[in-house]
This record gives structure tokens, sequence and C-alpha cells, in this order.
């Protein structure tokens, strides 16, 4: 795979400072990703808003990326050559696509930080996992969330690793397509459950998303036996009904955001066996 030059590594910076942007954002589109990614990683949406707002954070997720050493050659560090070089075949494939579409990609960067960072929607802590921010067209990455994704989640593997970063630039595709915008404009003038609904749409199409990326990766060969699993078991561990039965020991349908555990891995088995991006339709269908 070609190794991606957009890629802003930060963690030599350690978290940011709460001086930088005094809080996310918490109107509109940036609420609701912070609700819902707070699902994403099993939290209390409630708590997560008290920490970015200035209160108490809730418990990070232990760092599994240890700070530089001062003295000595730096070591190879596989993790982060992996995330360049998913980056890069997303940046190869979704480019290809978009000319047969007439259309020309223009690729995100990746931000890798470690505990908080700054971004055009405002600061952030790794507690609120993986995003994308819309208004930067960066996706932000605390590599601590594969450790979890791993431990907590019971979804290890690399292919479940590149699924997560294939489907926040499944998000940056949305905004490349004009989709982002048609949808953050729909949900201003809906209410919790159809705004909730609305949200579940967009994320079960990045999945799909992800999924398209997925099966150019699997038809050069980039695939080991057992990672299509290992992509699926991500998805399927990362569905609000199984977070919300973990965090809260009950399931509030009304109240999802991201979709179903069965809803994720059927959008994301979705592009991965069809390569199709109009068969990522998910505003349309009957079931989504």
């Amino acid at each position: 795979m070609r190794s991606s030059d957009n890629v802003d590594d930060r963690e030599s910076a350690g978290p940011a400072g709460r001086g930088l942007g005094g809080g996310v954002k918490l109107g509109g589109v940036g609420l609701i990703v912070v609700v819902a990614i707070s699902y994403f990683l099993g939290l209390n949406p409630l708590d997560v808003l008290d920490s970015l707002q200035g209160g108490a954070p809730p418990a990070a997720p232990t760092q599994s990326v240890p700070p530089p050493t001062a003295s000595g050659p730096a070591a190879r560090d596989e993790g982060k050559e992996f995330i360049v070089h998913i980056l890069g075949d997303t940046e190869d494939t979704w480019k290809k696509l978009f000319a047969q579409m007439g259309r020309e990609y223009r690729p995100p960067q990746l931000v890798l930080f470690r505990g908080a960072v700054q971004s055009a929607c405002g600061t952030a802590s790794s507690a609120v996992g993986p995003f994308y921010c819309s208004s930067d067209s960066r996706v932000y990455l605390d590599r601590s969330f594969f450790e979890d994704l791993a431990r907590r989640f019971k979804a290890p593997g690399e292919f479940a690793r590149a699924y997560v970063i294939a489907h926040e630039i499944g998000h940056h595709v949305q905004k490349q397509l004009g989709i982002t915008e048609k949808m953050a404009q729909q949900r201003a003038h809906a209410g919790e459950a159809q705004g909730n609904a609305l949200s579940v749409l967009v994320e079960l199409q990045a999945d799909c998303f992800a999924g398209v990326w997925g099966y150019f990766a699997r038809q050069r060969n980039l695939l080991d036996p057992g990672d299509v699993e290992s992509g699926l078991g991500a998805a399927a561990a990362i569905g609000d009904d199984r977070l919300q039965r973990q965090s809260r020991g009950h399931v509030s349908p009304e109240s999802f955001t991201h979709g179903s555990s069965a809803q994720r891995v059927r959008w994301f088995r979705t592009g991965l066996e069809a390569g199709d991006v109009r068969r990522c339709d998910t505003f349309t269908t009957a079931r989504p």
C-alpha cells in the first residue's frame, strides 16, 4: 500500500489545553457527533458533554503508545505505519471512484493525537473516540482506541482497525458528495427522534462506504484470511444496541445514533460485497 502524506502527527505534543477552545461547541452537528461517539465507547453522553464543557472528565482509555524517548534512534512504529498505509489506500480507492463519477476527490487529513485535541469542531478528549470534523475536513484518532477495540469490544485484528479508519473516511466522502450538508439541514428542522434516525442513516452509509473500500482492497489481494470476519466483528461490536446493553443494561432504539449491530454489519457487508457506491443509499431504502 502507498503511504499517505496527509497525516498530522500531534502525539508528541500531548493533550491539548483547555484554553485552546473553551470546550466543544455543543450546537447542531457538534452535539450529535459528541453524543454519537459517546455511545461508540459505551459512555454516558452527559458525562462526556460535561467533560468537554470543563467539568470532571470521564475516565479516558489507557494510552497504548508510550511517549518518545529523548535519546537513541527512533524505533519503527508499525502501528503508525499501518495507519499511514491504510489512509493512503483509501485515498487511491476514492480518487478512482470519484473520477468514475466525474468528480475530484480531495483527501482529508488524519490527525493523530494523545489525550485531547483541538479541532474546528472544538476541543475533544480521547474519550469521545475517533471522529470526523466536517468543519476542517479532518479525521481525529487517538490510537489508544484500538486497544479498547480489541480489549473492551472484543474486536481485535488489523482489519478491525482499518474498518474504523475507513468508516471515518466514509464521512469525508459524504461531505465531498454533499450528503453531510444536506443531512445537517434536515436535522436542523427535526425533532430529537427524527434527528437520531437521520444520524443512524448517515452512520450506516459511512459503514457501507467503508465496505466499498474493503471490496477493492480484497480485489487487490490485500486482505488476509480472517480479515473480513475481523471487520464484521468490529461493526457488530459497536452497534448501539450492544453498547447500550453493556452500559445501561437495557436498549432504547429511539435513542440510537449509529444503528444496531445487525444494521452496521449488514451495511458494511453490502459495501464489501458490492463495491458499488450506489448500493450505499441508506436514505431511500425501506429497510435501513
